[in-house]
């Protein structure tokens, strides 16, 4: 036999081991085909397999106006007692609709006040994922700022001292546009604060409904004792490998250690983010006090993270601006001068010259002793919903919450062009 003829015969025989084994691996992929398709065909036709059911309440249209709940549970959730959680339940006993992670409830309170009650109207964010039977909102008490002269919380004072179990509270239905998307991509949540709880939503309701969904949670705190839930995080980072947990602590107790108590000293900043993160296209979810969002939404734009790809909700009237949408802005067809705009108020009979110092029609109402109702002065709740006889109002950006057509939110918005408003 030639040295010709042995490698004919050698490459023969690893031909021949490769098609068995091509063979076996095509043979076994069929097994498991045909068991999925078998599984498939014996299931209920309407549910595919890895894509999530529709959740319970997706179906149940929501209300419009107010709607009559009680509280069904109080509980506290940090150790300095300063945040509680509530677990409404709508009187009626009607399924409630499901909500977006990272939507908010509306309140309309009656709060106790010299010489009787007054109406107060508030936002607060759902902190859960979607249930079909109640709603959760984590309320931080809000104290007077040492030295500021400025009265403690209202809304938030009410919650913790005067609501308790059986309690009853009106709410408008879930709104916002500030929402965790529905696809696959990975996401950062970054919260501080009490802007922590939207993340909560968030982030339980991704990991039941998404289960292999890369997240990460950058929670900034002052410390343990502030911290909202984090034995709750803790225990989802040791169950689902696919989240991320950092506790960042600005001010950790002189007994907490780093590594076991938290993660890293210090605010969440994108320096941390540019450590920690590997390089992919997160999508970024934001919110917490306006120092925080003022320094980190900027930063993260500098940093090349496309605008798309950066969601925040912050506290206050709408108090962060988006550096691309304001660059765009300047460079729009100009607006006439603010001398050269009538806003006429129908129903109060006045004409007057529009001044852009005011900073939206809300406040130029108020000014000029023209009452409106209005809650959470940042474009949330509605309350200050006017309908638009003639003329086009301006929003420096989207409200959370969507005017229907013909009106506007006083609160969030200036007029384009001279205005005819029915206040």
């Amino acid at each position: 036999m030639t040295s010709f003829t042995l490698l004919l015969w050698i490459s023969f025989g690893i031909a021949v081991q490769l098609g068995l084994l091509v063979a076996i691996a095509f043979w076994r992929h069929w097994q498991g085909y045909s068991a999925l398709r078998g599984r498939v065909a014996d299931a209920d036709p309407a549910v595919v397999p890895g894509i999530p059911e529709e959740p319970e309440g997706a179906l149940v249209a929501a209300w419009s106006g107010l709607r009559d709940f009680k509280v069904a549970r109080k509980e506290v959730e940090d150790a300095a007692r300063g945040i509680c959680s509530f677990y409404l339940v709508p009187e009626d006993g009607k399924p409630l609709p499901a909500y977006l992670p990272g939507q908010f409830l509306t309140f309309r309170l009656d709060v106790p006040a010299a010489g009787g009650s007054e109406q107060i109207v508030r936002c607060y964010s759902l902190s859960d994922a979607p249930q079909p039977d109640h709603y959760r909102v984590s309320i931080k008490r809000v104290l007077t700022p040492i030295g500021s002269g400025l009265p403690p919380g209202c809304s938030s004072g009410f919650f913790h001292d005067q609501v308790e179990v059986g309690s009853r509270l009106q709410l408008r239905a879930p709104a916002g546009h500030f929402h965790l998307d529905s696809g696959s991509g990975p996401v950062v949540l970054i919260g501080s604060g009490i802007g922590i709880t939207p993340m909560l939503s968030m982030l339980n309701w991704s990991l039941a409904q998404q289960p292999g969904r890369e997240i990460w949670l950058f929670y900034g705190a002052r410390n343990g004792r502030e911290a909202i839930m984090a034995p709750h995080l803790q225990s989802l980072a040791a169950q689902y490998a696919n989240f991320h947990l950092h506790l960042c602590f600005s001010d950790p107790l002189p007994a907490e250690q780093a590594g076991r108590d938290y993660h890293h000293h210090g605010r969440v900043e994108v320096a941390l983010l540019r450590m920690e993160l590997p390089l992919k296209p997160y999508h970024y979810y934001i919110c917490g006090p306006t120092p925080m969002m003022a320094s980190l939404v900027p930063a993260l734009d500098d940093w090349g993270v496309a605008d798309s790809h950066i969601h925040f909700e912050a506290f206050g009237p709408a108090s962060i601006k988006r550096r691309r949408v304001a660059t765009a802005a300047a460079g729009a067809t100009p607006v006439p001068m603010a001398g050269d705009i009538v806003v006429s108020f129908a129903r109060s009979g006045k004409q007057l010259n529009w001044d852009a110092s005011a900073g939206s029609l809300l406040a130029f109402a108020e000014a000029n002793g023209i009452a409106v109702d209005s809650g959470c002065r940042a474009g949330g709740c509605g309350t200050c919903q006017t309908s638009i006889a003639a003329g086009e109002v301006a929003y420096g950006q989207p409200p959370d919450f969507d005017p229907e057509p013909g009106t506007c939110l006083l609160c969030v918005c200036t007029p384009k062009t001279s205005v005819t408003l029915e206040a």
